[in-house]
């Protein structure tokens, strides 16, 4: 909405109409905003000297006024108020085209779990969940909100949340906002939402609502000013989920010896022992998955033996093919926090240099280069490797251990590599920049898997207090 806050308004000027010019009175206000005149008639000159202290007051205010409309924008928000439903589908295909698929599915998720707590009287027809999966799958995704392929009970869904979704100004109100601060903090079965899952979800809020800010639609973003504490999170790496040497070469021995009970080895095909190199990646140079699945052999500098070199350049999230360009589940993207084209090297031991040549010379390379497919060709999946790390637990370790956090995601062997590294002496910012963090980010994520500096401390305390050892 284009504005200006140049605004003058003159008196009331008496109009009379009637054939003896004395029939009938009325009243009109006359201003200018920027180099347009305007003027509106009133039949009594009560309602005329309302209209005309409105406009004054606003423009003492410096409120900016409309210059399409001659309205101060308050007026103009007032006149045709958007509902929150209008203005979320509208904010998410502003952000749709250079976002990250990944990001399209959060911010769909986050503004589902909002309309339904913006919906008039907290009704929902049925089913919160077949609501929330309409507006997640397809109202709050661009490409899909007007595909022919859309079923008719979710169009009927949408047509109904769109009637009876509260404006966007209401969201001023701050009991209608925490209301929505606690329907972000809670999972359609009464528990409560993890607290990564709901500070994800006010952000997202909060940036929409500064668009909305931008646009005029609102004159304040309400979040800045809500009194409301969102859960802890705790960014440090549980150290009971992190392997030591021993567990993670168990583990991807029992991946390499991967074989169903009576099967003959040259009858049965297994994803394990073509996935030992996949994790090898993620334990012994700290690889994310998204970025091993995507690597192809020009990455790699492999001498016969000893150290070699991975330089890394892209990575392949799994978002899902509803919110990919490409229609794939995987969206190429640059390296996390680093720009496009940007290369992070990270050095390959010579037991990973080994893996590496054994897993090209039995599995060769796919034609685009890349080291690791799915058993049938085309992209890993994600469930495939998935699988085949849950069937690795079950064999490398006790029902009790399989049980417990030890592992529970092939994430924790990165999570071993980098712990492995600081308490190996490999300095913060080497470490920092082979993992691909920043120093601070790292000593947050990793300080307590740090071992040794607990009895390193209490033995400096008592030096420095004079006394013996404990």
């Amino acid at each position: 909405m284009e504005a200006t806050f140049s605004v003058r308004v003159w008196g009331i000027q008496e109009n009379v109409r009637g054939a003896e010019r004395k029939t009938r009175k009325t009243y009109t206000v006359r201003w200018k905003v920027g180099a347009r005149p305007w003027k509106a008639t009133y039949e009594t000159r009560a309602l005329a000297d309302s209209f005309r202290a409105a406009l004054l007051t606003a423009a003492r205010n410096g409120e900016p006024f409309s210059i399409s409309t001659g309205r101060p924008v308050s007026m103009v928000r007032a006149a045709a108020p958007t509902s929150w439903y209008s203005f979320a589908c509208d904010y998410v295909d502003m952000k749709w085209p250079g976002s990250a698929a990944n990001t399209r599915r959060s911010t769909a998720e986050a503004l589902a779990v909002i309309t339904l707590a913006l919906l008039r009287d907290g009704r929902v027809p049925e089913s919160g969940q077949a609501v929330r999966t309409a507006l997640r799958r397809w109202a709050f995704n661009t490409v899909r909100r007007t595909a022919p392929d859309c079923p008719r009970e979710v169009q009927e869904r949408l047509r109904w949340v769109a009637a009876n979704t509260r404006p966007l100004s209401e969201l001023a109100d701050t009991q209608v906002l925490r209301g929505v601060f606690d329907a972000m903090a809670t999972n359609l079965d009464g528990s409560r939402s993890a607290g990564t899952v709901v500070r994800r979800r006010r952000a997202i809020l909060f940036n929409a609502l500064e668009y909305a800010v931008e646009l005029d639609l609102l004159s304040r973003n309400p979040v800045e000013s809500l009194k409301w504490r969102a859960p802890k999170v705790s960014h440090a790496v549980d150290r009971r989920s992190v392997v030591n040497p021993y567990q993670a070469r168990t583990l991807l021995r029992a991946l390499a010896e991967e074989r169903p009970k009576g099967a003959r080895s040259e009858e049965w095909v297994s994803s394990g022992p073509r996935l030992v190199a996949f994790f090898a990646l993620i334990y012994y140079a700290a690889l994310r998955p998204e970025e091993a699945v995507n690597l192809r052999r020009a990455d790699l500098v492999l001498p016969k033996t000893g150290w070699g070199e991975i330089h890394l350049e892209r990575a392949t999230p799994d978002a899902g093919r509803d919110w990919t360009d490409n229609g794939s589940h995987r969206d190429e993207r640059q390296l996390k926090h680093r720009a496009k084209g940007e290369v992070r090297v990270v050095p390959c031991t010579p037991e990973l240099t080994g893996l590496l040549h054994v897993h090209i010379e039995a599995y060769g390379i796919a034609p685009d280069g890349r080291l690791f497919t799915g058993l049938r060709g085309g992209e890993l999946a994600r469930s495939t490797y998935h699988r085949a790390w849950i069937r690795a637990r079950k064999v490398a370790f006790t029902p009790e251990v399989y049980g417990s956090a030890l592992a529970k995601t092939p994430y924790s062997l990165r999570h071993a590599c980098v712990s492995t590294w600081l308490n190996g002496g490999v300095p913060p910012t080497q470490v920092a920049e082979w993992a691909g963090h920043s120093v601070d980010v790292l000593l947050k994520v990793y300080a307590k898997c740090l071992e040794g500096q607990d009895a390193e401390a209490r033995r400096r305390a008592l030096a420095a207090l004079g006394a013996g050892p404990a």
